[in-house]
């Protein structure tokens, strides 16, 4: 529940209205809760929606039914994997997932047959799940299951594509020496709205590396949330972005070190470029007082390339135990590094080709972690597509100065 605490009386002896309540900061104390009457409408002042541009997400906080077959779903998997419909009240739906928002619980109300991905115990996936999903227009709500079962090793993609106007949850649980990747490429039209919330829990010796990826769409905000709950745990949570122009891209992510000895490692890198671009990254990392032996570390690069963009980065870092390995947090938001093109240029490279370079140098790192050979390749030609772009914007501007 949300906490508050109550501001003392003033001199006169009654209370400042104003500041009756203090609101809530971290994370960890944020309400959860499956009725979505419990969330008020957002109003642009709370901690977790201050930096997110409301107007475009209207459709999304209203709570009635939305009409089937706005996304279509396309799902390819090996036959070891089981498929299954989910009813509210049916493990492990609702096992790991507490709606923290107005969207996120809406959907859940929503989504009455949440479709399960599970891959049984024991089993090694040589190939990826491929889950493709296309929107065709209009407002849907989507809650999705994915469960690793013990001592298996998976990877699986979710791809959405099209247009829509959706909130979406993303249940994940990773039982006991299970490893589990999941990679969330958006790859939407450029009026597309996607509020995406990911909560996880990582059993004992299990580990999971998720992967977010944001290359369009108007607005898209995927937050995940990872409980390293069983001793041993381990979590690598990745993020790439590249916003253009008008684009706003944000993850809010949560760590949350609960059991004993666990490993967590937070990277997100984000490019941006032309007038309006906007990215947001949170991080909140919270080392719990039983998480004795905990290594964690996160951080957030980003690289503006044009006049006009805007990266927001807020680190956070909680720790409730002085028995860790390490913890920390960096962040950090600049344009070109002059001796990296320099060094390039002295070689013999064009300026243009020199800042290619550099830039692909720069998030080729999140990408070659996917481990996926063909989505990897894919992401490539499509930073260069951007690339492609930034050299068109820069033509422009030097076209306007010089008239």
């Amino acid at each position: 529940m949300t906490t508050a605490t109550q501001a003392p009386a003033s001199a006169e002896g009654h209370i400042d209205p104003a500041a009756a309540f203090v609101p809530v900061q971290t994370r960890s104390e944020r309400l959860t809760s499956f009725d979505p009457a419990d969330f008020g409408t957002p109003t642009g002042r709370e901690v977790n929606w201050k930096h997110t541009p409301l107007t475009k997400l209207a459709p999304l906080f209203v709570n009635e039914p939305a009409p089937h077959g706005v996304v279509e779903v396309e799902v390819s998997a090996p036959a070891s994997v089981e498929q299954a419909r989910l009813a509210v009240g049916v493990a492990p739906r609702g096992e790991v997932f507490r709606p923290e928002d107005l969207p996120a619980a809406i959907a859940w109300s929503q989504e009455a047959d949440a479709p399960l991905i599970r891959i049984p115990a024991e089993t090694e996936l040589t190939e990826p799940v491929v889950v493709r999903l296309t929107g065709t227009g209009g407002v849907a709500h989507a809650h999705v299951v994915i469960e690793a079962q013990p001592h298996s090793r998976a990877t699986v993609i979710l791809r959405h594509e099209g247009t829509v106007q959706q909130a979406q949850n993303v249940e994940i649980v990773v039982r006991d020496g299970a490893a589990l990747t999941v990679v969330s490429v958006q790859r939407w039209d450029d009026d597309a709205v996607h509020l995406a919330s990911h909560q996880a829990r990582v059993d004992r010796d299990a580990s999971l590396t998720h992967v977010v990826v944001s290359l369009g769409g108007g607005l898209v905000r995927v937050n995940p949330s990872v409980e390293l709950a069983g001793a041993g745990a381990d979590a690598k949570l990745y993020g790439l972005s590249f916003a253009d122009s008008g684009q706003h891209l944000e993850s809010q992510v949560y760590l949350h070190h609960k059991g004993p000895h666990t490993v967590g490692d937070v990277l997100y890198k984000g490019a941006l470029q032309g007038a309006g671009a906007h990215s947001v990254w949170i991080g909140d990392v919270l080392i719990g007082p039983d998480a004795t032996g905990t290594d964690s570390y996160e951080a957030n690069r980003n690289l503006v390339l044009t006049e006009g963009a805007r990266a927001d980065s807020i680190p956070n870092l909680e720790i409730e135990t002085g028995d860790i390995l390490g913890a920390g947090h960096a962040s950090a938001t600049g344009r070109f590094d002059d001796e990296q093109l320099f060094y390039l240029q002295a070689r013999g490279i064009a300026e243009d080709e020199a800042r290619r370079l550099v830039v692909l140098g720069f998030l080729a790192e999140i990408i070659q972690k996917i481990g996926v050979e063909d989505l990897q390749t894919e992401l490539v030609d499509a930073i260069e597509a951007e690339l492609a772009l930034t050299e068109g914007l820069a033509t422009v501007a030097d076209g306007e100065a010089s008239a």
